[in-house]
């Protein structure tokens, strides 16, 4: 009886869901004591376990859900187990039942998601796993989330009969530290079930596309008609008119490169960017993201590296942004093609094709999108050169979307949403957290072409209503200044990287706005995020935990608390692209086999997985046979003057080999003063710095980084005219405001 209810309940969901089971054959690998567990996406989740799985599995289900009135029909055709995730009585219980050598199923979440992300994950199902000694069964159950019975309505577009997948992973068991006991072994178990069902959310996307085939998944997705795109000129975009207008624009500029070649895009944060951004990946052109901000040449360089022949930009912009001088200098060995030049060559036909595609992609896919190889260069991104000399790091159409399944397993880009995209599109962090990510979650971006507005964007933010924002510290702090506190009530999610996070900064927000920055990590070469502290899972004064699908380690280093940050994952480059190079990729090299990248970083993890940076590895200095972290004397220094900006470098010395600098823009600073805070704060003397040069204003980069590479030069050119203080750097840092 119970195999002819599975079968009809199983035909009826596959006709009308058109479910698509993977991994079955794991289920018979696990043994006889296990436990499966599952995210819990919507009220369907409990049926499609029962239609699927071999065998008829009790389930452990709440007290309080098997009391409603509702489900007691559907709960007499299947064994249950009632127990309380909060109960430790009821825990002990499951714990007994599964040592019987039984399998029993249970929601770790414990309620159904109303994100679409994991949710809180209780510690008993970690606890009953690993007292048990049971395999754990991982089940991943995608699409539910948006039908019906999901809890997401108003969050998310809810379709009557979305196509659902399931797919069963091989079975693992929790590996946990034998010394650990009592509450610590409990808070162990659940965070290595939290990572399971984060992992479970990971593998539930398919990035192995390329990035515009995945943007027409998302139109799909959250409807043609979504708003997704929006700049300083108000002319918003839905999904329909953003793919009618690449296909157009493809069609006009096909005959200006030659397919796979590498082709030079230098625009602000403007709609025409990310349009032909898709243009070029519709063609099969490679696109290089130029670093305008950079200097003639950086650019120069970043080009001839990155076998750039052809270069796009705007008359308009050129002129806004005074480049002229750099354009005519890159026509030495470049073809620049002005976007107001290729308007005119837009015909009718051009028009009609990009609507036919608009129409065509509601149904399929256009067959030269999924001819594309995923792990074929997507785009070339330049290194900032905060510490050297810039490279181009070729990232792959799977680099970029595996670091999109990544995120939204932490960060739930919704169609609600509107993100305030400030950060230039040539850095990873602005091109794909700010701008992919949302477009494939359904978000709206709002592209602003400079962070450097301070008093403006609280405004821009407060009239959009703007939901996300990514920025830097130095940005952060800028916006705190100006803001009123009510500009920024409507933020959901506030995500800082690119650079440490200040105490000060954090402390600000907090105070002033009521809003919890929540500080990330990530590098150009990882596409770009690594780490991020959640609601769900932060520590302050941490990068977060690593991302689902990655793996790291720590290589030791003399002398250094931590260790190198050294990480593998699907989000990790195809490779750099070094000057003289002749184009050839060079892949991350690392004595650990080929994946492995080196992030120059040194890092604490602690027992919960949460990482710590320290500094650069190239930021220590070496005093009496000791490491000096520069990184903690830029600490020292902001505990002291926390309401201006400092960084330490390092500079040769004749007696002992190197000595640290202190370059501030507080001009009263005095090393006095840092010697008496390092005594009372219990400083080592190593972490005073020799000299402090003030100057006008920190350099920093077009991301918001610091210009250590400026500061050193200026600190350099201080030992040998040892002058009173440096003179005026603000032609240094580009249009910020002034006071």
């Amino acid at each position: 009886m119970i195999r002819v209810i599975k079968s009809l309940l199983r035909l009826l969901l596959r006709l009308l869901y058109r479910v698509d089971v993977r991994g079955l054959e794991n289920y018979w690998q696990a043994g006889e004591r296990v436990l499966i567990v599952a995210n819990h996406s919507s009220l369907l989740d409990g049926a499609l376990l029962y239609a699927w799985l071999p065998e008829t599995p009790t389930f452990a289900i709440n007290t309080q859900i098997a009391s409603r009135p509702l489900f007691r029909p559907f709960l007499r055709f299947v064994d249950l187990f009632m127990m309380d995730a909060t109960s430790p009585l009821s825990v002990k219980s499951m714990i007994h039942f599964i040592r019987g050598n039984r399998k029993a199923v249970i929601f770790p979440e414990g309620r159904i998601t109303t994100t679409g992300i994991p949710m809180k994950v209780y510690e008993g199902p970690g606890l009953v796993a690993d007292k048990a000694d049971a395999a754990i069964l991982a089940v991943s159950i995608e699409g539910a989330q948006y039908s019906p019975f999901s809890y997401l309505r108003g969050r998310a577009r809810i379709e009557w009969f979305p196509r659902i997948s399931m797919i069963v992973l091989p079975p693992e068991r929790l590996r946990l530290d034998p010394d650990l006991r009592g509450h610590v072994r409990r808070k162990s178990a659940g965070v290595a079930m939290q990572r399971l069902m984060l992992r479970l959310c990971f593998l539930a996307y398919d990035y192995r596309r390329t990035v515009l085939s995945a943007l027409v998944n998302a139109a799909r997705r959250h409807g043609f008609d979504q708003c997704v795109l929006e700049d300083t000129e108000r002319r918003p975009l839905n999904y329909r008119q953003l793919l009618a207008r690449i296909a157009i624009l493809a069609g006009a500029i096909e005959r200006d490169s030659r397919h796979g070649q590498h082709v030079g895009i230098m625009l602000p944060n403007v709609a025409a960017a990310p349009i032909l951004f898709f243009a070029l990946q519709y063609l099969g052109r490679v696109p290089a993201m130029l670093n305008f901000t950079a200097g003639t040449q950086a650019v120069l360089s970043a080009c001839e590296s990155g076998s750039v022949e052809v270069l796009y930009t705007s008359r308009k912009f050129v002129e806004t942004a005074r480049l002229a001088t750099m354009v005519d200098e890159l026509r030495n060995g470049l073809r620049i093609i002005y976007l107001e030049d290729v308007r005119p060559r837009v015909s009718a036909i051009h028009k009609i094709h990009g609507v036919m595609i608009s129409i065509l992609c509601r149904w399929r896919e256009p067959a030269s999108l999924s001819s594309v190889n995923p792990d074929s260069p997507a785009v070339i991104l330049f290194t900032s050169g905060s510490e050297g000399a810039p490279k181009g790091v070729v990232l792959s159409h799977s680099n970029l979307l595996a670091n999109y399944a990544q995120v939204r397993c932490l960060i739930d880009f919704r169609p609600t949403d509107t993100l305030f995209s400030c950060l230039p599109l040539f850095h990873s962090f602005g091109l794909n957290a700010g701008l992919l990510m949302p477009l494939l979650g359904g978000s709206r971006v709002f592209l602003y072409p400079t962070p450097l507005h301070y008093r403006l964007i609280p405004e821009l933010i407060y009239e959009l209503g703007a939901s996300i924002l990514f920025g830097t510290n130095t940005f952060f702090r800028g916006y705190a200044r100006y803001a009123h506190a009510y500009d920024l009530h409507t933020l959901r999610y506030t995500v800082a990287g690119a650079e440490k996070l200040g105490d000060d900064t954090q402390r600000l927000w907090m105070e002033k706005f009521g809003i919890r920055i929540l500080q990330g990590y990530g590098v150009t070469e990882a596409s770009p995020v690594i780490s991020v502290n959640t609601p769900v899972s932060g520590k302050l004064g941490s990068v977060g935990q690593l991302l689902p699908g990655m793996e790291c380690d720590l290589e030791p280093i003399p002398g250094v608390a931590g260790g190198r940050l050294v990480v593998n994952g699907p989000n990790v480059m195809l490779g750099y692209l070094l000057h003289g190079g002749a184009g050839r990729i060079q892949p991350p090299a690392s004595d650990r086999g080929p994946g492995w990248y080196d992030t120059g970083d040194i890092a604490a993890l602690d027992r919960d997985g949460f990482i710590s940076i320290l500094g650069r590895a190239k930021r220590f200095a070496k005093l009496g046979g000791e490491m000096v972290s520069l990184t903690a004397v830029e600490e020292l220094a902001l505990r002291i003057w926390p309401d201006y900006h400092h960084a330490a470098v390092c500079v040769p010395d004749e007696r002992k080999g190197e000595k640290i600098v202190l370059m501030t823009d507080h001009v009263s600073a005095s090393r006095r003063e840092i010697q008496d805070a390092a005594r009372t704060l219990r400083y080592s003397e190593l972490y005073v710095p020799r000299k402090i040069l003030p100057i006008e204003s920190m350099p920093v980069l077009g991301t918001g980084k610091t210009d250590y590479v400026r500061l050193e030069q200026l600190a350099r050119a201080g030992e040998k005219s040892d002058p009173e203080r440096l003179e005026d750097l603000s032609g240094l840092v580009g249009e910020e405001e002034q006071d």
